[in-house]
């Protein structure tokens, strides 16, 4: 959902259950600022109802390499019967209308389950009694939030609100300016031809010892060429890439007279970035755009490797994600 000058008003998911009913997604944090937002924005001729269904279902997300050859136990989940980004509706032992989505936050293959209340802690032990073959662990939400950094995922409310617009945080992929109008396509499509001067960007620190150095817990100075460029908004410990993780905004800022400049991926890349924590700067690889890290278990299908959720090749990945629903 986007305001008039483009930014994010929430980062949601949206699946289109039936031809004219759709399913919105939120973070639990947004539930009130979400729906109070399309309220505003609903047609005055009516025709469009709302109801909030968040208390009518318990979520349960089943993620890692293994995830799929679990949900097997309850049904066809093979990539050809269940594709990347769909929505079913599926049954779990005597458990029915369970929507589950193909998608997950942490860049794992998985699946979000919206299950009714009333078979909540059935579905619950139909899934861990047969987890244990698959050394099921149970892991919270701080986990999935922590996860996520090293794969580049954006959060609503700590590294993107509603003055970031998609072109700022890699996300111009997902903008199909081509269906018309929509609330803040004027706005983005006048970014598009300006560009934009500030970039999401992932910060890998070197030369960082993990066990005697201080960690960095977000707010951190960015530097850029031995310039303040900007500051982080979430860090963390990479599990994968074996070093702390930084995300942020950094602008490209003339040192003379402190004007912003345009920012480009390739100013990016050939630039030199520190993050500066607890008084002592440490190098930093940049990204600007999602790193690949290796699989334990390989996709059944080759091109959802290819998907990533931060892009700075808008035409590239556009080409792709109309390649892959076309395959669907």
């Amino acid at each position: 959902m986007h305001n008039e000058r483009g930014g994010y008003e929430n980062d949601c998911t949206v699946a289109r259950l039936q031809e004219n009913l759709f399913l919105v997604v939120a973070p639990t944090t947004q539930q009130t600022r979400c729906r109070k937002w399309l309220n505003r924005h609903l047609p005055k001729e009516g025709g469009i109802g709302i109801a909030d269904v968040t208390s009518s279902y318990t979520v349960i997300n089943i993620i890692g390499p293994l995830a799929r050859d679990l949900m097997n136990n309850f049904g066809d989940m093979s990539q050809a019967a269940f594709p990347f980004f769909t929505c079913q509706t599926i049954n779990i032992g005597y458990a029915s209308n369970i929507l589950a989505m193909n998608i997950t936050h942490t860049g794992e293959t998985g699946w979000a389950l919206y299950i009714p209340n009333e078979y909540a802690l059935y579905v619950y032990e139909c899934l861990t009694k047969a987890g244990k073959d698959y050394s099921l662990t149970l892991a919270g939400h701080f986990a999935m939030r922590t996860l996520r950094i090293e794969r580049f995922y954006a959060f609503w409310g700590q590294d993107i609100d509603s003055t970031t617009t998609p072109f700022e945080c890699g996300r111009a992929f997902r903008v199909k300016f081509e269906k018309g109008n929509f609330i803040g396509r004027d706005a983005l499509l006048k970014q598009q031809t300006a560009g934009v001067t500030r970039s999401y960007v992932q910060l890998l620190l070197e030369d960082h010892d993990m066990d005697t150095d201080p960690w960095p817990w977000g707010g951190e100075p960015i530097f850029c060429n031995g310039n303040f460029a900007g500051r982080t908004t979430t860090t963390g410990y990479g599990y994968t890439l074996g070093q702390q993780v930084c995300l942020g905004f950094v602008k490209n800022i003339d040192p003379a007279t402190k004007t912003i400049l345009p920012l480009t991926s390739d100013w990016i890349q050939n630039s030199k970035f520190e993050v500066e924590v607890a008084g002592r700067r440490f190098p930093a690889k940049v990204n600007v755009r999602s790193p690949r890290l290796p699989a334990v278990v390989a996709f059944e299908h080759p091109e959802v490797v290819k998907y990533v959720t931060t892009q700075d090749d808008e035409t590239g990945v556009k080409k792709f994600v109309k390649k892959m629903a076309m395959e669907i």
